[in-house]
């Protein structure tokens, strides 16, 4: 059997076209071309700019915003969003994981915010922002803590996390190919679900027709021809570019300065707690994706960046940021690995909170076409789970029972929306997000079935744990 390639983690050597395996820098650590890069980059901002944009979209009405002071909402959630993916993909010291992460706002805060600051207007941001300030430094100081809880996570948590995070998006991709708001009238119409169907099919072909860089940029090139597609439809929205400004600056403390109120500080705190789960969780599985495992120095630095970034965003007036799940399927999917090309995915993404009217061309993909991109996008991330879990030895112990508990509860959100009604308001942030009761079910079971009270005979096979020398065979990654 050929040996596996080794690759230099330096980032900083140039590569030698001649040397050996062993000289090669790894590919997360290459540079691209420039058009390469930028392409490539725009490809991950067109991924995730919806999923960036649409917690203000929320939180601004509901606490009292006039629609402009919720564009400006929008554009610095983009810049801080840039800013966010900058110290993850580059870093510095013991911050950023330095792999193709990509950072927005977190919709797991959606929910509380609108309930803090819930028409109190420019109050209400304040509060909201000094809650984040402080969960988002509390989240800093406890990221070497952290960071440990990795060794709790063997294949058959990490593929079944991985697996519902898959899950968890797609609906996600659902909405979006009805139309994105429930509320209207052509929500769900034909019309959209067509386009999106249509988009769904143009993403596949490009894929099976075109090859190298082209295929790689099969997504972008789809959400451009679906955009095109939809004009004459009449599902594509061109107001957003007239009213929009050429240039606009995300005012430090726009809405005046942060507020702070224990309740609404309590609740943001279990919010960074429920992101730092899902980072932790989304970064093990980029690692095995762009064959770099994610190790306790890389989680740790990863959440470090999180929370860093959290905490600088309420200065420029955007919001808790955290990993984005969608741009991993989009990293499995073109096989594009190098952290550079995502770094200048975040200097788009300060570049479109800079210039509002940049940002608007950005916001013309409508809703139905980059749901049919969002299948496949979020259907990538749960075929990543589903093959590590393929290593995971289910045929073990409990492994399998394990799994079918986890993923059961986790797809409770999903299934059934309204399930957890009853409970109180500040549990919801946790029971509605089907990745966390998934995640905390995986690893209390793995504990109960494969660590505590195991038999002293058992072999190291008992424990799934223990088959990190299983490497899962790279569907995606070549």
């Amino acid at each position: 059997m050929a040996a596996t390639p080794r690759f230099r983690n330096d980032a900083s050597a140039a590569p030698d076209p001649e040397s050996s395996p062993v000289d090669r820098k790894h590919p997360v650590d290459e540079t691209l071309p420039p058009l390469k890069m930028f392409t490539s980059g725009l490809q991950h901002v067109a991924a995730m700019y919806a999923g960036v944009v649409a917690p203000p979209m929320i939180v601004g009405p509901a606490v009292g915003l006039t629609a402009k002071e919720t564009a400006f909402l929008m554009g610095a959630s983009l810049f801080t969003a840039g800013i966010a993916t900058l110290l993850q993909t580059l870093g510095f010291w013991r911050i950023g994981a330095r792999l193709p992460f990509v950072n927005g706002v977190s919709f797991a805060g959606v929910t509380p915010m609108v309930a803090i600051g819930k028409d109190r207007g420019h109050d209400g941001i304040a509060v909201i922002f000094g809650a984040i300030i402080v969960a988002s430094l509390l989240g800093f100081v406890l990221a070497p803590y952290f960071c440990k809880l990795v060794r709790f996570f063997p294949p058959v948590v990490t593929g079944t996390v991985i697996t519902l995070i898959g899950v968890s998006l797609l609906p996600v991709a659902f909405n979006w190919s009805q139309g994105g708001n429930a509320t209207a009238d052509d929500y769900g119409s034909t019309t959209n679900i067509t386009m999106a169907a249509v988009t769904l099919v143009i993403v596949l072909a490009l894929r099976k027709l075109l090859r190298g860089f082209l295929q790689q940029i099969a997504i972008l090139l789809g959400l451009v021809i679906g955009t095109l597609v939809a004009i004459p439809v009449g599902i594509t929205d061109f107001g957003a570019i007239k009213d929009a400004d050429v240039i606009g600056f995300p005012t430090p403390f726009h809405f005046g300065a942060p507020q702070f109120e224990i309740a609404a500080i309590v609740s943001m705190c279990i919010v960074m707690l429920v992101c730092m789960t899902e980072s932790t969780a989304d970064m093990l599985a980029l690692g095995k994706i762009v064959d770099r495992p994610a190790d306790e120095r890389t989680i740790e630095g990863g959440l470090r960046a999180d929370t860093l970034g959290s905490a600088i965003s309420p200065l420029f007036n955007g919001f808790m940021c955290s990993a984005f799940a969608q741009n991993i399927g989009l990293v499995a999917m073109t096989k594009v690995r190098s952290r550079f090309v995502v770094a200048a995915g975040g200097g788009i993404l300060i570049l479109l909170g800079l210039c509002p009217v940049a940002a608007s061309v950005i916001a013309l993909v409508p809703l139905p076409v980059l749901g049919g991109a969002g299948i496949v996008l979020f259907g990538s991330v749960a075929a990543s789970g589903i093959q590590t879990l393929a290593t995971a030895a289910l045929e073990k112990g409990e492994n399998a029972l394990i799994v079918a508990a986890a993923v059961g509860v986790g797809l409770i959100p999903i299934a059934a929306p309204e399930f957890y009604h009853a409970f109180p308001k500040d549990l919801l942030v946790v029971l509605d997000s089907g990745i966390s009761t998934g995640c905390v079910v995986a690893i209390v079971l793995n504990l109960a079935f494969n660590h505590l009270g195991r038999q002293p005979d058992a072999g190291p096979d008992a424990e799934s744990g223990d088959h990190e020398k299983a490497t899962p065979a790279p569907v995606a990654v070549h």
